[in-house]
């Protein structure tokens, strides 16, 4: 079973999931990075391009989901370096203080909130996130054109793909993307028909849909929903 609720963080989520079956689904690409706790490990989770699928048996997890473009400056390295990847916090931190934190969340009667200390006490040594990329984010997740966006915002197309990479994993158009099918995906879930969902979501029509549900999300939507 999948439960969250709102961070301490401003912008994060906190999430619990105990799988019920025997298998996991795939977790979707959102934009977002996550801090993982599971079975005595701390992971991070980098931006997504495409489905991920948990290898090995079910079990249980813990996370801190972050608002995009944020984990870059709590974690202290570039989201392109984490694209599509699950690493040890180990490898971006000294292992001396990751040990340390794991042995906190082991103890802790509740590791979701445990991982939202670790991320809360981090946020009040790191610098804030650039308000530029949180704009960003709104402005695409509005249904604006990239060009257009960089143009609001003053900053050249390079630029912003340059700084996108580093906050997001990959540049403002694949950003734009999956935020676009996200939307696409709250309001099929929702019970929207799938021609409207795909006029209010930005899509030119259903097949468009259609076609950028499989190539971002590797199954056509009536599987993705169904599962």
């Amino acid at each position: 079973m999948y439960t969250e609720r709102a961070s301490r963080l401003t912008g994060a989520v906190v999430w619990t999931n105990t799988p019920a079956g025997a298998g996991a689904g795939p977790v979707l690409p959102d934009g977002c990075m996550d801090l993982l706790w599971s079975e005595g490990r701390l992971l991070v989770a980098g931006p997504d391009t495409r489905p991920y699928v948990p290898e090995g048996p079910p079990r249980s997890w813990a996370g801190v989901r972050f608002f995009p473009g944020t984990a870059p400056a709590l974690l202290g390295v570039p989201a392109h370096e984490l694209r599509d990847l699950r690493v040890d916090l180990a490898d971006l931190w000294p292992a001396a203080r990751v040990r340390r934190l794991r042995e906190r969340v082991e103890a802790a009667p509740d590791p979701a909130t445990a991982l939202e200390d670790i991320a809360l006490d981090r946020a009040a040594w790191t610098t804030a996130p650039d308000p530029l990329l949180h704009r960003l984010v709104q402005r695409l997740d509005e249904g604006r054109p990239v060009s257009a966006t960089a143009a609001e915002l003053g900053i050249g197309t390079r630029t912003l793909h340059r700084r996108c990479l580093g906050a997001f994993g990959y540049g403002p158009k694949t950003l734009a993307r999956i935020l676009r099918l996200q939307r696409a995906l709250a309001l099929a879930r929702s019970g929207t028909p799938y021609a409207e969902t795909a006029v209010r979501a930005g899509y030119a029509d259903q097949p468009h849909l259609a076609r950028e549900v499989r190539e971002l999300m590797g199954m056509p939507l009536g599987r993705l929903l169904g599962g």
